[in-house]
């Protein structure tokens, strides 16, 4: 079983990189964010079309959270449990009898500022669920644009991308330790242990020609699932195609 996350930056925009990349890849869970779209405007219908049931939570011009699987999610989740938040940002859904938890992590801004506090609140919310979640589903995987390069072999140039540094500072990399400290697993990182390999390059400054890039789209894996973990990658090529999203698909696959 082939499970993928990919930030697609817009899906009004991407939809049709999407369904080319469904057709090549044949994944049987995606979890998608950025979709950018309103809940009355989600391409469910081409989707369906392709094989693909669609749970979503969305919102116009941000955010927005999707998860596609090839049989029907059930006992979906919208959001943190008891932390109030506008921003669609967390979809929770069971297909078979995993737990698929989809993040689009905050980005922060800039290390200091409002909405760099608001990262780690948002982080530590989310800690305290996944907690929980994992007593009730211990066959989970958290996946999904974490916002966050885990360590020095996920980032381009660890000089410039150090602890000060958004994405990279040393509370957010905390933040996510505690996250994985629940008994969670890099899927990437555990089976590619010495790779350095990059999920987002940004637009500008011939950031992907140049792979000036960053690890921060990830597939954490339970305890539970970690030896059934068999393969686990980065799909590179989405991003060279025309008006490409800035992130690549992040797969983990299960045997």
């Amino acid at each position: 079983m082939k499970i993928a996350s990919w930030n697609v930056n817009s899906l009004n925009v991407r939809l049709p990189h999407l369904e080319q990349w469904l057709a090549a890849s044949s994944p049987d869970i995606v979890a998608l964010q950025e979709t950018k779209l309103e809940d009355a405007k989600f391409p469910d219908d081409p989707l369906i079309a392709m094989g693909y049931r669609s749970v979503f939570a969305g919102q116009k011009t941000y955010n927005g959270v999707a998860v596609l699987s090839r049989e029907r999610a059930v006992d979906v989740q919208v959001g943190v449990p008891g932390f109030e938040d506008e921003q669609k940002r967390v979809l929770a859904a069971t297909v078979g009898d995993l737990r698929i938890v989809n993040l689009y992590v905050v980005n922060g801004q800039d290390v200091g500022t409002e909405k760099y506090a608001y990262k780690l609140r948002w982080l530590e919310a989310v800690h305290d669920w996944l907690a929980q979640e994992l007593v009730t589903h211990p066959r989970m995987i958290v996946l999904g644009d974490f916002n966050i390069a885990p360590d020095e072999r996920d980032v381009h140039d660890p000089a410039v991308w150090n602890d000060a540094h958004i994405l990279t500072s040393r509370a957010e990399r905390d933040a996510l330790q505690r996250l994985v400290s629940l008994g969670l697993h890099d899927a990437y990182r555990a089976l590619n242990p010495e790779e350095k390999q990059f999920s987002w390059w940004d637009y500008r400054q011939g950031g992907f020609r140049r792979n000036l890039g960053l690890r921060i789209d990830l597939t954490l894996v339970s305890e539970a699932l970690r030896p059934h973990a068999v393969a686990s990658g980065i799909d590179r090529e989405p991003r060279t195609w025309d008006r490409p999203s800035d992130h690549a698909p992040a797969w983990v696959e299960l045997g």
